[in-house]
């Protein structure tokens, strides 16, 4: 079941990127510019403080969706796994960050992740559990969005990038570090039932504030995504 899953994702993606990242946007903007710069990335990066904003999604990624994803120079794709973007008390569009964290968690982790939980006083904090007695507490401190109309890229795109601080607890003390994920999101098909979006992400790991705000990355990482709409997705 696993083997044959694995041969789907993988004919799914080659067929739709076959070895071709997505077109560049025509747009002149800071994050174009930052996409640009890869894999060269240093911080500061040209994101704004969020507060206790949430990012805000196009309507088109309202609900759940299941996700086939394959980082460049691996073999074997990630294991598929939902996430869903929920309508918050303004109508906006946002992730369902504990749900999308923990499901991504286990795809990645397998029973190593225990829980997630949001901080309900702020959405842009998060708090893992990991077994080894280990807790992992991201903060969203940095952020830049944009989206654009089919006249200016032939289909929808939303860019996004953020800055996470991750601090790690464990029985062997505290470690930080600051991870940054630009994603670029195209929505290709509206087909009611089987609307699809192609993405890209590039992360890449800085060490921690501690030794300077000023950092080169030194680590990185680039995925192709394909998000489905499936209405059985949880």
């Amino acid at each position: 079941m696993l083997s044959s899953r694995i041969a789907f994702i993988l004919v799914a993606l080659l067929t739709l990127w076959p070895g071709q990242a997505l077109a560049a946007s025509p747009l002149d903007s800071p994050l174009q510019r930052r996409l640009e710069a890869w894999p060269a990335w240093s911080l500061p990066a040209p994101l704004s403080r969020p507060g206790r904003s949430d990012l805000r999604y196009p309507d088109w990624f309202d609900g759940a969706w299941w996700v086939l994803s394959l980082e460049e120079g691996c073999h074997e794709p990630i294991p598929p796994y939902a996430v869903r973007f929920l309508r918050d008390g303004r109508g906006a569009v946002v992730g369902d960050r504990a749900f999308n964290a923990t499901q991504v968690g286990d795809a990645l982790l397998g029973g190593q992740l225990l829980t997630v939980a949001n901080d309900p006083a702020n959405p842009n904090r998060q708090l893992a559990l990991l077994r080894g007695d280990m807790e992992l507490e991201s903060t969203v401190i940095g952020r830049r969005s944009q989206s654009s109309s089919p006249a200016l890229t032939r289909e929808e795109e939303f860019i996004a990038d953020e800055l996470a601080l991750q601090v790690m607890h464990g029985p062997g003390g505290a470690r930080i570090s600051r991870v940054e994920t630009l994603s670029r999101y195209r929505l290709v098909s509206r087909t009611p039932g089987h609307e699809l979006i192609r993405a890209e992400q590039w992360q890449a790991s800085y060490p921690s504030p501690e030794q300077g705000l000023v950092a080169r990355a030194n680590g990185s990482h680039h995925l192709r995504l394909l998000l489905s709409r499936n209405p059985s997705a949880p």
